[in-house]
């Protein structure tokens, strides 16, 4: 998995993926539809597939966002303009206030997200054991049966290969030398 925010240069340009390329042109779309992982929306691989690159091209990725200098100036740019609201974040491009009231919300949204999960899970909990419970009484009967099945069909064929065998061993020409 590329690291958020990656890109490839190609001829002295830059080619990356925003929110705009992903979630409102045709081709990411087709990208959204071709890979639904998320992750997997802004990396190399998307990036060439997105803009139908097969030549080798150079990929690059950087995660260090202390400073706009470490992108190219059209990712840093973007990244100004929130153009990768969507595909990622990058907690150190927040203050030490916002900082605060991003952690003060996320623990908010945390804990509403628990309480729909956990009822969720635990739900989900029981069909699973009523499933297994179901599965398990259908399962050995069904076993059961195919075992007997099995060995009589196994019985059948030892018995053919038995008898064929030993008929065209009974033939003193079918022997090897040695055995006549």
């Amino acid at each position: 998995m590329c690291l958020f925010i990656s890109w490839v240069e190609r001829d002295g340009a830059v080619l990356f993926l925003t929110a705009y390329d992903i979630f409102q042109t045709r081709r990411g779309e087709e990208l959204r539809n071709f890979n639904p992982r998320s992750e997997d929306w802004i990396g190399h691989g998307a990036i060439k597939w997105y803009y139908n690159i097969k030549e080798p091209v150079i990929e690059k990725e950087c995660d260090n966002f202390s400073s706009p200098d470490n992108f190219p100036k059209e990712i840093s740019q973007a990244i100004k303009n929130g153009e990768f609201r969507g595909l990622g974040i990058a907690i150190e491009l927040l203050n030490k206030p916002a900082m605060v009231e991003y952690e003060k919300i996320m623990q908010l949204a945390c804990s509403e997200y628990a309480k729909i999960e956990q009822p969720a899970r635990v739900e989900y909990e029981k069909i699973k054991q009523q499933a297994c419970a179901e599965y398990a009484k259908i399962e050995q009967p069904a076993w059961d049966e195919y075992a007997k099945i099995r060995q009589q069909a196994k019985a059948e064929y030892e018995k053919i290969e038995q008898n064929i065998f030993w008929d065209l061993f009974s033939v003193i020409e079918n022997r090897p030398k040695d055995w006549r």
